[in-house]
């Protein structure tokens, strides 16, 4: 293995937890456990190694365990017990039966981690993973580059743990994700410019102080996070997989570990159908996976993004090529909706199922429109959509398209004047 050294900084590593080794998903390299991410080889991916003898648990164990993502722990970066975040995950997986006729298809689910502790969107189970990297790597600082999501989950798990955080955010987020970021404490950084040059700002920043930022040094740990949607999904099922996914795109990052996570499934032999056809979602004011899926081609080419969907507003996003073979891979495919479309599926969305969700939701649930009428799904296929994220961070999305409540008279007949004129 080579070894790359951690920062001097006067930090220790936990006794407790220790993170896996790495190689890369390109050259195979292999790297002692540390805060990197890109290989020194061939600048790839890193990604953990998990130990070929880890013994793995049966259906039965993990149903006897908490609900958390730590019940699927043998599948995550670390040996040893990780001891913070450890009650994230395992959100609701909702029946949604109006819905699934507005597509056109058997059955429909929604992955509900609108509803994810401690900050209400899927960012929480991939800073839990992180977070612990950080203390077992002995990094006394995390921080991220964030569109919103990232930086309300740092902050608050940082918080939680005690640690400091550093996040810095691009000036024009909405105003909820920045007092959602905020109100923990953190020191809490507006960059003049798109999410792309907060994230180079943040690699500089890694390297320069020796932080913890949770999506660019500690990458390959906190990615991993991600596969516990899938474990979820299927073991809600019943220990079975849908016949497509749905999922919003910004970085790929999601989709791609959703894939993984299928993979390792099969493999334990805790699910033995086959996976299911992976399908992604952009806004078309942001769309280059989506883009390069249609062109299939292996070249990305980044865009300046332009929509209201800021938290999946990445221009050129790290996992787009991997997340593009995803998709082909397992027979599914990409679509772009218009920010008014979004804006409607928001609505449709909580009008037959009760569930609000930002905008990164609104773009899932307006693609997974689009896919049907392309005719992607078939009417006996069973879907599950992933809503990433709360409404209640968005609020301006949707605030003009809501019609002003009517104000009366604390009498009956107003009301039932009301009651009238709505038939």
């Amino acid at each position: 293995m080579h070894t790359v050294e951690l920062p001097a900084r006067g930090a220790t590593t936990s006794p407790s937890v220790r993170a896996l080794p790495q190689h890369c998903t390109v050259c195979g390299a292999e790297f002692e456990a540390a805060p990197e991410a890109i290989c020194g080889s061939c600048l790839g991916p890193l990604e953990p190694m998990y130990p070929a003898s880890r013994r793995l648990p049966g259906r039965a164990e993990i149903a006897t365990r908490v609900h958390s993502m730590w019940r699927y722990r043998e599948w995550l970066p670390f040996e040893g017990t990780p001891t913070l975040s450890q009650d994230t995950g395992f959100t609701p997986l909702v029946d949604a039966p109006r819905l699934a006729d507005k597509l056109g298809v058997a059955k429909l689910w929604i992955k509900n981690d609108a509803v994810s502790h401690p900050s209400l969107s899927f960012k929480d189970r991939v800073v839990a993973s992180a977070i612990n990297a950080a203390k077992a790597l002995g990094l006394e600082t995390v921080g991220c580059a964030s569109t919103g999501n990232l930086a309300n989950a740092v902050a608050a798990q940082a918080a939680r743990a005690g640690l400091p955080a550093w996040i810095f955010i691009p000036d024009n987020l909405e105003q909820a994700k920045v007092l959602g970021t905020a109100v923990y404490g953190p020191n809490l950084v507006r960059v003049r410019g798109h999410y792309d040059d907060v994230n180079r700002l943040c690699a500089q920043l890694a390297d320069r102080f020796g932080w913890g930022i949770v999506n660019v040094n500690l990458r390959g740990y906190y990615g991993e996070g991600s596969k516990t949607m899938g474990f979820e999904i299927a073991e809600q099922l019943g220990w079975r997989f849908p016949s497509a996914v749905v999922v919003p795109m910004a970085g790929g990052s999601l989709l791609t570990k959703l894939h993984k996570a299928f993979g390792e499934l099969r493999d334990a032999g805790l699910v033995t159908d086959e996976a299911p056809r992976l399908y992604g979602a952009q806004a078309s004011g942001c769309n280059p996976i989506t883009r390069l899926v249609e062109s299939g081609g292996e070249t990305l080419v980044p865009q300046i993004p332009s929509t209201i969907a800021k938290s999946i507003a990445i221009g050129n996003p790290a996992d787009g090529v991997f997340a593009a073979r995803a998709m082909r891979g397992t027979g599914g495919w990409s679509a772009a909706v218009s920010d008014d479309a979004i804006v409607a599926a928001i609505r449709l969305l909580a009008e037959t199922t009760g569930i609000f969700t930002e905008t990164a939701g609104g773009a899932t649930v307006a693609s997974a429109l689009a896919l049907a009428e392309q005719g992607r799904f078939g009417r006996d296929d069973e879907v599950v959509l992933c809503i990433t994220g709360n409404g209640l961070k968005t609020l301006e999305a949707i605030s003009d398209s809501i019609a002003d409540s009517p104000v009366i008279a604390p009498r009956v007949r107003e009301v039932a004047a009301l009651v009238e004129a709505v038939g």
